[in-house]
């Protein structure tokens, strides 16, 4: 066991130490939070594309189809041309409501508030107070 080393540091040298280590510290936060946000917002970036291009293909997907295969019931079963509508449109409004549950399901796990700069505010908060404390005594 190595002897107990006592230094005659001054207090104005201890508060001194202090904030720089606090000031450290808030930066390295800051750091954090910033990596925490690009993370998120890259997810929200991600179900926004997906919510984008599931709304063009249903757009332009159920025109054509609409268009086609109401044609084709019409001509090849002899039905009227509102019939093959109607199967069409309830087949593109399907699919529209699958893709919205998925996005929706995408935005819904993404993180607003960065829970780890929270956290580790709320621990360096807690190691300074007891440090601020320890230096007074």
């Amino acid at each position: 066991m190595e002897p107990e080393v006592i230094h005659s540091e001054s207090i104005g040298g201890l508060i001194k130490g202090i904030l720089k280590d606090i000031r450290s510290l808030i930066e390295e936060e800051f750091a954090l939070a910033r990596l925490e946000i690009h993370e998120q917002t890259t997810r929200a970036k991600t179900a926004a594309v997906s919510l984008g291009i599931a709304a063009v293909a249903l757009l332009f997907g159920g025109v054509f189809l609409l268009v086609a295969v109401a044609i084709g019931i019409a001509d090849v079963l002899d039905w009227p041309a509102w019939t093959g509508f109607l199967i069409v449109a309830l087949l593109m409004s399907l699919i529209g409501v699958v893709t919205l549950v998925t996005g929706r399901r995408k935005l819904s796990a993404i993180q607003v508030k960065p829970e780890r700069t929270l956290s580790t505010l709320k621990e360096n908060a807690e190691w300074i107070s007891k440090r601020l404390s320890s230096a007074r005594k």
